[in-house]
């Protein structure tokens, strides 16, 4: 038995039933995951373009709520890129995306809802107590 073990044989030489099982290759299976370089090229294309564009909104001189409005769709297109490749998001588990897009959607809709009451609020002043001086 002691020979066994010094000559790097283990447990293994003294029970032969179980030789079988340690003579196997361990296989380590590991998660990485790699995406391919074209993805990243065509995102960055992507993100290219749609600061282009928000720059031609000012370059073109537009004005009023079509002007916020452009500016505001491309940068959530912009945003959600970004999160949606560059961190990962998009092979991310559900309830991960749930719980890092729900809140600031929730909170998007309370603000528009806070929006809408300003100005019933408003408008219920001015028809109390007159348009002020």
């Amino acid at each position: 038995m002691v020979e066994a073990t010094a000559n790097g044989l283990g447990q293994q030489a003294l029970h032969p039933t179980h030789a079988h099982e340690a003579s196997a290759p361990v296989v380590v299976a590991e998660a990485h995951q790699e995406h391919p370089i074209k993805l990243y090229l065509v995102v960055w294309a992507w993100l290219f373009i749609l600061s282009t564009c928000s720059y031609l909104v000012d370059y073109f001189g537009l004005h009023g709520y079509l002007r916020w409005s452009l500016i505001l769709i491309f940068m959530v297109l912009k945003a959600g890129l970004i999160v949606a490749v560059f961190m990962h998001m998009a092979w991310e588990r559900l309830a991960m995306m749930y719980a890092i897009i729900l809140p600031p959607v929730l909170v998007l809709v309370f603000v528009t809802m806070m929006v809408f009451e300003a100005d019933y609020t408003l408008l219920t002043r001015i028809a109390f107590f007159g348009p002020g001086p």
